[in-house]
């Protein structure tokens, strides 16, 4: 897997320009943060994306990727006030269930999600090896 960063432009912080990767590859659909029995636990948004973390990375296991595997996040949020305000928290739970490995990322803010109570959806595309 090889980041992409092109030399003359700023360093990106948590996340990477672009991934360039050979092998399987895996899409895991939006995961939200709720428990595998379909329940929600909180309707705080750390909270919600510590889960929804989880529950990607338990689908990727099912194809036998890693969370370094993945080579995108598309992450949909109902409010980025409460994102930005979090961003330290986020960033705690991210590096605890993914590490300190930053793949292509995209966060859009939407009018509501499926699940009322979502108020994080995070979509992931993986590569894993041959």
């Amino acid at each position: 897997m090889d980041i992409l960063n092109p030399a003359e432009w700023a360093k990106p912080r948590g996340y990477a320009n672009g991934v360039a990767a050979q092998g399987k590859m895996v899409f895991v659909a939006g995961q939200i943060g709720w428990t595998a029995e379909a329940r929600f636990e909180s309707d705080d948004l750390v909270d919600q994306t510590r889960q929804a973390l989880r529950n990607i990375v338990r689908v990727l296991a099912e194809a036998g990727g890693r969370p370094e595997h993945i080579v995108r996040l598309t992450w949909y949020v109902t409010d980025k006030h409460d994102y930005i305000a979090r961003n330290a928290d986020l960033g705690k739970v991210y590096r605890d269930i993914l590490g300190r490995h930053y793949p292509a990322m995209t966060l859009v803010q939407v009018a509501a999600l499926l699940e009322d109570r979502a108020k994080v959806e995070i979509e992931a595309t993986a590569v894993i090896p041959a």
